[in-house]
Parts: C-alpha cells; structure tokens; sequence
C-alpha cells in the first residue's frame, strides 16, 4: 500500500490529508482562516494563521490516520494558483518534511486537485468539467495529458463574485453559504447584466450593477438575482460545451459546487444533452488537503517528484500547463 499526506494552504484554508493508492481518506483535517465581517482574505494575515496552526493540522491528519511522517511514500502540496505568503507557507512546510525525512516531494497544481479528487469521488471517467471556486471558474475537458479550457471567465470569478458581493452587504469571506441562504428568500427577479462572449463569461459588470442596487433592493432579491443571472451564463457555455464534444459526463468540483440552485440548473442541462451530473461530495467541495494527496498520488505513481531544493509556488499557474500522464 502507498501513502500520502496532502497539504493545501492557497487562500483561507490550511488542511491536511492522508490518502492511500486506493482512494481511500484516511483524514482531511481543517483550519480556516475567518476574516472580519465585511472583509476580504488578507494574504498575509492568512498566512500568520497558515503558520500557526500548521503543527495542529499536521499532528491530528497523523493521529487521525494512525501514521507517522516515516510511513509516508510521499508528501504533496499545493504549489498555486493561490495567494503569495499562503502558498509558501504550505510550501515551506512541506520542504521541510521532505528535507528532515527523506520523503519524496511532490508540487500540485490546485485546481487539478479539485478535479481529480472529484472524479475519484464520484467515479467519472471522462467528464467535461465545471471548476468553480474563489479562484477558477472554467469549463475543462481532458485532451492529450492536460485539461483543456472549452470556456473560461474573462475577469472575476464565479466565486469572486458572490464574496465581493457578500462583502458590501457585510459578510465575511468564503460568502457563499450565506448568500445562497439569502437567495433562497429571494421572491422577485431584479434585471442584471448577462455576458458571455463567445464561450467566455465576464462577471464584473454583474458585481457593479449589483452594488449599485444594495441600497434600494432588498438583500434577499439581490442575492437571488445574483444567482440566477451568474448561473444561467455558466448553463448557456456548459450547455454549448457539450454539444461539441457531446460529453456523458459532467462533473461539477470547487467550492461553489455546494451550491444546490447551481447544481439544479446544471441537472437541467445535463438531462438536455443525456449526460449524467456528478457533483463532488459537500465535504470535499471546498478546499482540502485531500485533493493534494490524492492528486500527488496519482503523480508519485507516474514517477513524478521534486527535490525539496527544487520545490515553487506559482501564484498564476494556468491548469491548461499542468502535464497530466494519466489523462489521454
């Protein structure tokens, strides 16, 4: 048996995993950095929690997972996309275990974390892939070892939006729970600007048109139109997506893919093209540990490592670069 522990640290959450060749978790231990209400992640004040709370995490993925730092065949992190000082903290402690115990070390791209955590999960073998979190909002498919973007945002993200949102009303960042409990009062649709350009999407005159109405609309119809209206642009791209590559499969990963309305419209599309939705399991939608360790998995598999003078952290890292030699 093979053996991994993941480490993921690119934006609020500092998390730790510990996976088997099998699939099979044996922890995916926490911690997430709470801004103040209002507020957005600060990189550096993330990155002070990241540090402090690394030993925790750390200790309790082990004991959870009845293991030690020298049963591991490996250790994976998050190398980016993500935040500069959250990044190289996971990065630093990861090359130190590596360093101290003579683990082979292996870097990760994030959102291929997300991806491949949840094809193991829910068993999709060649999916068109929805990637919607704070820091991707794309439309992927697998061609010739890389995950190849059939449509992509041209400014925020889907996840961006609705935090940037939630912070002009008063919330703290991730939002996204709350503004979906806040559209779900929603009762009345409020018009709001739809763009898409081609397959692409661009969310940023959504944000300004939203902000202006704070004052004069309800937080609830706000909330709801929001959703609506981002939803709906991603439905219109995924739908022409596959009606190209007629896909069987669409996967939906990323923090956003909690969201039940989003996840209900995209059903509807996929009933629409006779393809099956597979959406990563709640617990596992957002970012962890155990995407890295799974995803450093199947790369430690591959053969593929890093000396830990070698390990780096990208803070735009594009997921059409990552070579995948699992992945035709």
């Amino acid at each position: 048996m093979t053996l991994g522990l993941g480490i993921e640290s690119t934006a609020h959450t500092f998390s730790a995993s510990v996976v088997d060749d099998k699939g099979k978790i044996y922890a995916n231990v926490k911690s997430i950095y709470r801004p103040p209400s209002g507020s957005g992640i600060h990189p550096r004040e993330a990155s002070r929690h990241h540090a402090e709370a690394a030993p925790s995490v750390l200790m309790s993925a082990l004991k959870e997972s009845n293991t030690d730092y020298k049963s591991l065949d490996f250790i994976a992190y998050s190398a980016g996309p993500g935040l500069g000082p959250c990044l190289r903290v996971g990065a630093t402690v990861a090359r130190f275990i590596s360093a101290y115990y003579g683990i082979p070390l292996v870097p990760v791209h994030h959102g291929v974390g997300h991806i491949e955590l949840g094809s193991m999960l829910t068993d999709a073998n060649d999916p068109l892939v929805l990637l919607l979190s704070g820091g991707h909002t794309m439309v992927l498919a697998a061609v010739n070892e890389r995950w190849r973007v059939f449509g992509e945002t041209l400014d925020l993200t889907l996840g961006q939006l609705i935090d940037q949102f939630g912070r002009a009303i008063g919330l703290a960042s991730p939002a996204g729970p709350a503004v979906e409990r806040l559209a779900e009062k929603g009762t009345s649709y409020i018009d709001m600007p739809y763009v898409v350009k081609g397959n692409d999407l661009s969310f940023s005159g959504l944000l300004t048109s939203v902000k202006r109405k704070i004052l004069s609309e309800s937080q609830e119809n706000l909330a709801f139109s929001l959703q609506e209206t981002a939803f709906a642009m991603l439905s219109e791209v995924t739908e022409r997506a596959l009606a190209l590559i007629h896909k069987k499969e669409l996967l939906i990963v990323g923090g956003v893919a909690a969201n039940a309305r989003l996840q209900q419209m995209m059903k509807l599309v996929s009933n629409r093209h006779g393809c099956e939705i597979k959406s990563v399991p709640i617990e596992y939608a957002g970012d962890c540990g155990a995407q890295i360790a799974w995803t450093g998995m199947r790369y430690f598999k591959s053969g593929y490592t890093v000396q830990p003078q070698r390990a780096f952290v990208s803070q735009s890292w594009r997921i059409d670069e990552v070579k995948l030699p699992w992945r035709s």
